[in-house]
């Protein structure tokens, strides 16, 4: 059994910055891809950003270039971090793990979500 972690949401200013962690417990989490998906308050859950097991890297256009995703093998963990925050980024945020295929980014394993909420 996975178990996926978050950690580090909080209310924030626009402007500023947030990191999100994810520690999964399990064996081989090098060999899996993971992902950061969020959703807003009435609103569907968007895929934000995702990482292959050898680091390429993907994110959705309203992210691009202030979020970054990252993995450490040997923490098994994984990171968003956060910058140029805007009120539309307010959503909860959840860590996956998961596979490519065929070039899409599918989940098995969800944390319990975290919520970041930017606001003056």
């Amino acid at each position: 059994q996975v178990q996926l972690v978050e950690s580090g949401g909080d209310l924030v200013q626009p402007g500023g910055s947030l990191r999100l962690s994810c520690a999964a417990s399990g064996r081989m989490f090098g060999t899996f891809a993971m992902g950061w998906y969020r959703q807003a308050p009435g609103k569907q859950r968007e895929l934000v950003a995702a990482i292959t097991t050898v680091g390429n890297t993907s994110y959705t256009d309203s992210v691009k270039g202030r979020f970054t995703i990252s993995r450490d093998n040997a923490k098994n963990t994984v990171y968003l971090q956060m910058s140029s925050l805007k009120p539309e980024d307010t959503a909860v945020y959840y860590c996956t793990r998961g596979t490519y295929w065929g070039g899409t980014y599918y989940s098995d394993y969800w944390g319990q979500g975290t919520q970041v909420t930017v606001s003056s």
